[in-house]
């Protein structure tokens, strides 16, 4: 099983000194049975005044920073250790009822997955429902479940082009659509909303995504990164990373769960100041993977070290 470090620094520089609201983070990686938290830490410079910890309505720790100083620059530094357990498309198991699509969730999960199945945007001339519905089987053939989802998820990443971006909110389905491309948190909307209009219940991931091994190389990778989460009967909610094609959680590492990519912001906050006096925020990423801890295949070669631009 590998075992990672991943350091996750983020950088504010303002012209001159300025006073710091609260700041949200959400850095620290969930803990599952695929993936096991050994040590966290997280440094603040200059140091708040106080750090308190939470978990959202999702159940994803969040820390809470409050500054009682003024200062010219603002770090967040967030160092990680984890095992992780990475599963096999194969391994994912679905109930008898939902192997074939359509299918209807069980009574008693239904109360909870509604929010994860409605829409959240508009598609007056049902372009996503269009483009949806062309991965289920003809009239009168059956729609194996796991299958076309899969479909989906490599079709993302076979027909559209990506582009890192910089800018802050994500670009809308349709959007997504007409432009063919878009980042890997586009593509997780659009996914969602897709398969939201299929009827199952998605929910969308921000966390981290690396190189299971050295021939294996992913689109996003060494910085935060954005995917699906669709519940299916059976195996419960399964990763889909429609940027890299991939089905399952290899080389995924999950930190936050959300409905809408909004609740997942890794880092937010406020500033006081003169006008003009944010200077500029750099992120960087860097994934260490421990080969000692890896498979047969990943032995071979040294520990790598990522660094890449924020998804």
């Amino acid at each position: 099983m590998p075992f990672l470090t991943i350091s996750h620094v983020t950088d504010y520089r303002y012209r001159q000194r300025v006073a710091f609201g609260d700041h949200r983070m959400m850095v620290r990686p969930l803990e599952s049975h695929d993936q096991r938290l050994i040590d966290a830490t997280l440094r603040i410079d200059p140091v708040p005044s106080r750090v308190r910890w939470l978990h959202d309505v999702f159940g994803n720790s969040v820390a809470i920073a409050s500054f009682d100083t003024m200062a010219s620059s603002l770090r967040f530094e967030s160092i990680v250790r984890l095992e992780h357990m990475p599963g096999e498309p194969h391994t994912t198991e679905l109930e008898e009822y939902a192997r074939c699509y359509p299918f209807t969730y069980a009574s008693e999960d239904m109360p909870d997955l509604l929010r994860s199945i409605e829409r959240q945007h508009h598609d007056h001339d049902r372009q996503v429902d269009r483009w949806a519905r062309q991965f289920l089987a003809p009239t009168g053939h059956q729609t194996d479940t796991l299958a076309m989802l899969t479909e989906m998820t490599k079709a993302i990443r076979a027909t559209f082009t990506y582009a890192a971006r910089h800018e802050k909110g994500t670009q809308t389905p349709t959007e997504t659509l007409r432009k063919r491309g878009g980042t890997c948190r586009d593509y997780a909307v659009l996914m969602i909303e897709a398969v939201r209009s299929l009827g199952f219940a998605a929910r969308f991931v921000s966390g981290y995504v690396y190189n299971p091994t050295p021939r294996q190389r992913v689109v996003g990778g060494g910085s935060t990164h954005a995917w699906v989460r669709i519940f299916l009967p059976g195996s419960g909610w399964v990763e889909f990373d429609p940027t890299n094609g991939i089905v399952g959680n290899k080389g995924l590492i999950r930190v936050a769960v959300t409905r809408d990519p909004y609740q997942a912001l890794p880092l937010s906050g406020t500033w006081r100041g003169a006008p003009g006096s944010f200077e500029a925020m750099d992120v960087s990423v860097e994934i260490t993977l421990d080969p000692s801890g890896t498979d047969a295949e990943a032995r071979s070669f040294t520990p790598q070290q990522e660094m890449m631009t924020v998804c």
